[in-house]
């Protein structure tokens, strides 16, 4: 029996990194947590421990810190494509690179005077995210390009049903017309091209996610999501495709009725586990192929 190194790779995971800038008085930040992973000749290293191609991840680190004060951070999908090209073109032995880097956003602290310039608060939970992957050098090379967020919590108090399900011997909940509808979404989007305002798109997108929750009558949390991924697709003919995974967060109506009291729709219990988990892609029928864009260091986990 003989045995075989397959894929391999290997990177540096979860740099902490933060951009202040202070070319003017008002100070500007972007907080980074930056995730890469290289692809190419590094056979030797697995079967023999021979390092000779392999650049070690502590360099890996330093290249994003580098890069952060060079170019810049414009915008995350930016840094990243510079970061994945830079290993690609510069490194003989690297053939393809992935960097992922989410985003955490800071506000300015605002008092009776009006906004501190250099003073900040953690704006929420919501994390914004890309994942770039570079494959090959020159004329040859591609680029993959995907933006996102996870934790956009979200809820409706009406506008919201779950009836006509099937059931089993095991089916014990109940229908019903009103509920309310909560999730903490996490959505991803592959861009046929790049934007010329990365953050300008990012914002739309966001924009459209929520609109679709907000005003759309729901008749589940499946029909919420194709809603949404549609209308990002309709919105922005440079995205070719939208994941989207929301987790039902549910709201179970409390039974007050032994206290003597009539609870309509007012108090809740919010129960966090066990949680539906409802998930889809939209894509465009005419879409590119999706390459490598979805591929991650995690599936050598699962």
């Amino acid at each position: 029996m003989a045995y075989l190194l397959t894929a391999h790779q290997y990177g540096k995971a979860e740099t902490r990194l933060v951009r202040i800038y202070r070319d003017t008085g008002q100070h500007r930040i972007r907080d980074l947590n930056v995730s890469t992973s290289l692809r190419g000749d590094f056979a030797a290293a697995y079967l023999d421990g021979d390092q000779a191609n392999v650049l070690p991840t502590d360099s890996q680190k330093n290249t994003a810190y580098a890069f952060a004060l060079e170019r810049g951070v414009t915008d995350i999908e930016t840094y990243a494509l510079a970061l994945a090209r830079h290993f690609t073109d510069d490194i003989e032995p690297v053939s393809g690179a992935r960097v992922e880097v989410d985003e955490y956003e800071w506000e300015r602290v605002r008092l009776a005077g009006g906004e501190l310039p250099h003073a900040f608060v953690r704006a929420s939970p919501e994390v914004r995210t890309t994942t770039v992957t570079v494959e090959g050098r020159g004329p040859e090379q591609r680029a993959w390009v995907l933006s996102g967020l996870r934790d956009l919590v979200l809820l409706k108090s009406t506008g919201s049903e779950f009836a006509g399900f099937l059931r089993d011997r095991y089916t014990t909940l109940a229908e019903t017309d009103d509920r309310v509808l909560a999730t903490s979404l996490t959505a991803r989007w592959r861009h046929i091209r790049a934007a010329d305002d990365f953050d300008a798109l990012n914002a739309s997108v966001r924009r459209v996610l929520i609109e679709q929750f907000a005003t759309v009558h729901s008749r589940a949390l499946q029909q919420s999501l194709w809603e949404m991924g549609t209308a990002v697709l309709a919105a922005h003919d440079q995205i070719a495709e939208v994941r989207l995974s929301a987790p039902n967060k549910h709201h179970f109506l409390v039974d007050l009725s032994p206290f003597g009291l009539d609870n309509r729709g007012e108090v809740f219990h919010a129960d966090d586990r066990p949680y539906g988990l409802i998930q889809c892609s939209v894509q465009r029928d005419d879409a590119p192929p999706a390459g490598p864009a979805w591929d991650a260091p995690g599936s050598f986990a699962g």
